[in-house]
């Protein structure tokens, strides 16, 4: 009985922790969202790495609302002894496992096919909006300036851009000078040929990789929490009358 309860009570402080950080992801969500400059210039390059790639302000509020509502299932389930409640829980957190070991197999295995599809997401969009739409850009800017590359492929991605159509230059990131730095020069066609900067995926995938044993020490320590959580709350579910 004993242990029983402080497994219950052990429950309920993990859940409100995750209640918490839902609560916090759902802020930095809306946050993002309505004022993504403002994010970018406290946070910097770190902040922007990905946010060429996806909306964010619109992941962060979904993640913030999963976590929500995981803390309040798993909350209300210890507490009032819900079988129901448990049963949820365990569920959406085993959906959302299986999702993250399917989605690490297709980014180990199929990391051309996802190149491919996010160039046919991200190059538009470069071409459509950089040079016209304000927080793009800067984030674009950020994020090159960060990683040290060009473009989502390299410097043909702003070819037709707005910033293009009005300069007939490329960004400067897409040119080195002769120490390896930002060229100051405008970055004409002949000198991005001339100097070859990678574009940010590859450099990203590059940072990943270099940094594989800390991706992977996270990625297992979230896979451990969970699958903690799943068997806490069977054992709760199970022994509950």
């Amino acid at each position: 009985m004993q242990c029983f309860s402080f497994i219950k009570t052990m429950m309920t402080l993990f859940n409100f922790l995750i209640f918490l950080c839902g609560v916090a992801l759902l802020a930095v969500g809306i946050w993002v969202s309505v004022d993504g400059s403002s994010f970018l210039k406290i946070f910097g390059p770190l902040s922007s790495s990905a946010m060429q790639f996806v909306n964010v302000g619109y992941f962060l509020i979904a993640a913030g609302a999963v976590l929500f509502a995981l803390g309040f299932l798993g909350c209300y389930g210890a507490q009032t002894e819900n079988k129901c409640a448990l049963m949820m829980f365990f569920l959406i957190l085993l959906i959302i496992f299986i999702a993250e070991v399917a989605a690490a197999v297709v980014a180990l295995v199929y990391t051309t096919m996802a190149e491919h599809f996010l160039t046919l997401l991200v190059v538009p969009t470069i071409k459509k909006d950089y040079g016209s739409q304000k927080d793009f850009t800067q984030v674009w800017n950020t994020t090159m300036a960060g990683l040290k590359c060009c473009g989502f492929n390299n410097y043909t991605d702003f070819e037709g851009s707005p910033y293009f159509m009005k300069n007939h230059t490329f960004p400067p990131y897409c040119c080195l000078d002769d120490g390896n730095g930002t060229a100051t020069e405008p970055c004409t066609k002949e000198k991005a040929d001339d100097n070859i900067v990678q574009g940010c995926f590859n450099q990203l995938l590059y940072d990943i990789r270099t940094n594989a044993v800390t991706v992977g020490a996270v990625a297992a320590g979230i896979g451990g929490l969970e699958l903690s959580a799943m068997i806490v709350s069977m054992y709760l579910y199970c022994n509950l009358k």
